[in-house]
């Protein structure tokens, strides 16, 4: 399953491509933002349980933003996580 979710304006990336297979998260693609810490971030979570990932990114703020990529990610996967796999 994909999903995909368009992260606060206060980050840079501008997309984030979740594919899933029911709660584990096999790719994520992130547009935009700092290479390579988005891909360092979707190399980590390939694999991961989504309540793992959620618990490791969520709250991880960015210098004065008060979000993050990784925080915008364990919102996706949240949102995710509610849609298709609580149902």
């Amino acid at each position: 399953m994909e999903y995909r979710y368009i992260p606060d304006a206060r980050v840079c990336s501008q997309e984030m491509i979740i594919e899933l297979e029911g709660d584990i998260i096999n790719k994520v693609t992130i547009v935009g933002g700092c290479p390579g810490n988005t891909l360092g971030i979707s190399n980590l979570v390939k694999g991961m349980k989504i309540d793992e990932a959620i618990k490791k990114l969520k709250g991880i703020p960015c210098g004065y933003r008060g979000t993050s990529c990784p925080d915008q990610l364990a919102i996706a996967l949240e949102e995710a996580k509610k849609k298709y796999i609580q149902n």
